[in-house]
């Protein structure tokens, strides 16, 4: 009767074609019972034998059953129904639908999961940033590659998924560790100072688009969340706004979605002249539900508010800014005008007043230099005799 081997057993033999061959066993099969033999190879004895105590060592940790069962793409499915879905907000799902199906698995998704390495991963974010992105109507002008902060993205949910894998001894180790990322692009925060807003203003009633962005600069609402209003979502008698959706463009198509996180659901209060404003609107926008409706009676695309926007700034003469800095113009009024960093950090719908403390830094910074400057004052009459 043979001698039944134990798992990670192995011995070597020098092969015909004069290579050394190291065997061994690396788990049984659940339903068979039977041994799942693997090898290795090598020039020398020496070699063969290191290979093979590495091996064996790795075995140890692996499910051999399963390994070799996925390809990349193949895995990065299972990920996504079973842990994805799972984990992050739905609003999330689409995007990371487009990271699996335009960029992992028409990339790697041919890989045997076992086999991707770190290499594999840097050439596919290398290959990304020179000419990753999705030909679309809507970015037609924009750069072929991806940003540094997409890429990075990407990279998290591989990260993800192959963290995963490894908890499912499919893999002894993640490959996205310790790959090198492309750094950051610091976009500068721009917004319209207090003497353009006039300008920018008269131009954008000139345009027919006033009401849009008055309202946008009296309450910093995101471009989807603007968009998104409909009219069941404002009390003008009571004087307030539900920020309850966003709109967004998903596959070339403009569709409603979730707002991103749970803060970004909230009421504010609406201002008399805001309320003026809203009115007027309401009287524009006729029997759509949407407060800013497009000319076939349904939401504006995100596209369409930005075109409209430089348009306006072009014909006003100001410098070309962003529809996000007129977030920042909100924000940042409101703090120079005395409003607290929590109470603007609910408004704008931040997670904590922390974010918008960091990302204003620089306007708490003046305003607390003016009140040291300020308390200086009032100390220094006091020593006066």
């Amino acid at each position: 009767m043979s001698k039944r081997r134990a798992n990670g057993e192995g011995n070597l033999r020098k092969r015909k074609d004069g290579r050394w061959e190291g065997r061994y066993t690396a788990g049984r099969d659940p339903e068979t019972g039977r041994a799942i033999y693997k090898n290795v190879l090598g020039k020398t004895q020496g070699e063969a034998k290191a290979k093979l105590k590495q091996a064996i060592e790795e075995a140890k940790g692996l499910d051999a059953a399963k390994v070799g069962r996925y390809s990349v793409g193949q895995w990065m499915e299972v990920w996504f129904e079973h842990y994805a879905k799972a984990k992050v907000r739905p609003s999330s799902h689409q995007t990371y639908r487009g990271y699996i199906d335009n960029h992992i698995k028409t990339n790697i998704g041919e890989i045997p999961l076992e086999k991707l390495t770190s290499l594999e991963l840097q050439k596919l974010y290398k290959k990304l940033l020179e000419g990753g992105r999705v030909e679309r109507i809507e970015s037609r002008k924009q750069a072929k590659g991806l940003s540094a902060k997409t890429v990075r993205n990407i990279h998290q949910i591989i990260s993800s998924a192959m963290n995963l894998a490894k908890e499912q001894r499919l893999i002894t180790a993640n490959p996205a560790d310790g790959c090198a990322l492309p750094r950051l692009e610091h976009r500068e925060m721009q917004t319209l100072p207090v003497e353009q807003l006039q300008s920018f203003l008269r131009e954008a009633k000139d345009s027919g688009v006033f009401e849009l962005y008055y309202l946008e600069l009296a309450t910093g609402l995101r471009r989807g969340e603007l968009l998104g209003l409909k009219w069941e979502d404002i009390d003008l008698e009571r004087g307030d706004l539900r920020v309850r959706r966003q709109i967004a463009r998903i596959n070339g198509e403009v569709v409603e979605a979730p707002l991103k996180t749970k803060n970004a659901y909230r009421t504010l209060p609406l201002a008399e002249d805001t309320i003026d404003v809203l009115e007027a609107q309401r009287k524009k926008a006729g029997d759509s539900p949407w407060v800013f409706p497009s000319p076939t009676g349904g939401p504006i695309s995100p596209d369409s508010v930005l075109h409209m926007l430089h348009r306006v700034l072009k014909r006003a003469g100001l410098p070309r800014v962003r529809f996000h800095d007129l977030r920042h113009t909100f924000a940042t009024l409101a703090l120079q005008n005395g409003v607290d960093v929590k109470t603007v950090s609910g408004m704008l719908g931040h997670f904590s007043a922390g974010f918008t403390l960091d990302t204003y830094a620089h306007v708490t910074t003046a305003s607390q230099r003016q009140a040291a400057k300020t308390m200086g004052s009032i100390l220094s009459g006091s020593l006066r005799p």
